[in-house]
């Protein structure tokens, strides 16, 4: 069984990572999304809701299961058997920091090979930071997250 992995903060999921999702499933026999848990970053949602949200928005995908790690990536994909990093590029910028991170999980884990898929072009503007950025100040975000998202979105900004 071909098994890979999608990690990732996914604060919020947006129809970019959904997108990559998607076509990361047609590819593997399963798709790990992982929600990263890091200590040292402010989260506007806990690992708790950005798993169930992931579960949500991805349901209709039955070879896709949704986890959360702590730690390097290569241990988890190494701890549940996965082979491939999925990554998504939407930019050189991306491109310069995912390579970077291929090169140290070489390092780290041998076992685990990298595959980058590009956005979709409607996509490439999309980031959970630029989502957060237009939904704090009450703007549409119909474009960028999953809709069975937004009012999770909205409701945090309302607080």
């Amino acid at each position: 069984m071909r098994k890979a992995i999608y990690a990732g903060s996914f604060d919020p999921v947006t129809l970019g990572h959904l997108d990559i999702i998607e076509r990361a499933s047609k590819l593997f026999d399963c798709l790990v999304v992982a929600v990263l848990e890091n200590p040292n970053k402010h989260s506007l949602f806990t690992v708790e809701e950005r798993k169930a949200h992931l579960e949500m928005v991805t349901k209709h995908l039955e070879n896709v299961e949704v986890a959360s790690f702590r730690g390097l990536l290569a241990d988890f994909a190494s701890e549940i058997g996965a082979t491939v990093a999925v990554r998504g590029l939407r930019n050189a910028i991306d491109f310069a920091a995912e390579y970077q991170m291929y090169l140290i999980n070489r390092k780290l884990g041998k076992d685990i090979e990298t595959i980058f898929l590009a956005a979709d072009e409607e996509h490439l503007s999309l980031s959970s930071t630029n989502a957060k950025e237009v939904a704090v100040f009450g703007g549409n975000i119909d474009f960028m997250v999953p809709k069975e998202i937004q009012p999770f979105v909205i409701e945090k900004y309302k607080k």
